[in-house]
């Protein structure tokens, strides 16, 4: 019920036109405001705090959208914040997740990478013994340098005073993998459905250049790397309690990481030269399987991770991952 009303929001009010508007500086209120007063950003949070009290696996459905539709604001984030934060200390306006924030130089805090750091109001960080709420409107925002892109490097002055809240075990970085994960699975399977529609449409000899064997090759290549991306990031979602195990998001994050770079090749490949046009779509979701890659840690680190509590659990790796799987 929710997947579907989400979906026909998006549907109407997050279109290629919008995204790349919002890309390019206009003011994302309004995409905002459809997804806030519907109510979606608090699916997570209890029905005693007027939540819906969703439970984790529902809420995957809802972050593989995010991906379909290349949703350029903190949506996944600040519906991660419910979760994160006590009740009532969730701050109105778009809450973003740093992947990692350290002090500065003469006081104060950095917080680099931050996707959506350019338009988030504030940012949850966390430095292994609470989490910090800062206001983003007491930080200076450095762009990445990257066309379009919406993330940041927020450096904070000593007289930015963060608030500090509980923190519960890994959970932040979790949700910082899972979430990227299950997007990345959405941004994935677009450009898929994009390129082999292209594949179906474009002839050349005299038939679609999608019956060709060599092509039909990397498409199947391709959709096996999607299908196995979503079912890693989606069992990120099956836990119990109201954020992601470690263990199981890395696994999700490392496997829909390593798909990135293969998928994107395939992608632009059968397209060729009309893939790369910022008039054409495609752009829209490979450009965020790159950057979405690397948020909140690339396959390389998440793999060095799993890889290190396998070698620390001395079990072989089947039986590691199905007790991983269990938790």
């Amino acid at each position: 019920m929710f997947t579907e009303a989400f979906e026909d929001i998006l549907r109407d009010q997050c279109t290629p036109g919008v995204v790349r508007s919002i890309e390019g500086g206009a003011s994302p209120a309004m995409l905002w405001g459809a997804i806030a007063d519907a109510g979606f950003l608090e699916l997570l949070a209890s029905e005693d705090a007027g939540g819906a009290g969703l439970p984790l696996a529902d809420l995957f459905p809802i972050l593989h959208l995010l991906g379909r539709y290349a949703v350029p604001l903190p949506i996944g984030e600040s519906l991660a914040a419910r979760a994160l934060l006590p009740a009532g200390e969730v701050p109105a306006g778009m809450v973003t997740l740093a992947p990692a924030v350290r002090p500065a130089q003469g006081g104060g805090w950095i917080c680099p990478n931050v996707p959506f750091g350019a338009i988030a109001d504030h940012v949850i960080a966390d430095d292994g013994e609470s989490l910090l709420l800062f206001s983003c409107a007491q930080s200076t925002r450095q762009s990445t340098g990257i066309v379009h892109s919406l993330a940041a490097s927020l450096k904070f002055g000593a007289d930015a005073v963060p608030k500090k809240m509980p923190r519960h075990g890994d959970d932040a970085r979790a949700f910082g993998a899972a979430l990227y994960a299950s997007m990345l699975s959405g941004a994935l399977a677009r450009a898929f459905e994009i390129t082999l529609q292209y594949g179906n449409d474009r002839v050349q000899f005299g038939k679609a250049i999608g019956k060709f064997q060599a092509i039909q090759h990397q498409l199947a290549v391709m959709s096996e790397l999607v299908a196995a991306s979503r079912m890693a990031a989606e069992a990120a979602f099956q836990a119990e309690g109201n954020a992601p195990t470690l263990m199981v998001a890395a696994i999700a994050k490392g496997r829909t990481s390593e798909a990135v770079s293969e998928c994107a090749t395939v992608s632009h490949a059968v397209h060729g030269a009309i893939g790369v046009t910022e008039e054409y779509d495609l752009q829209l979701y490979t450009r965020r399987m790159h950057e979405w890659r690397v948020a909140h840690g690339s396959e390389q680190y998440w793999n060095n991770v799993v890889g290190e509590a396998v070698i620390a659990s001395g079990q072989p790796v089947a039986d590691f991952v199905r007790a991983v799987a269990q938790q």
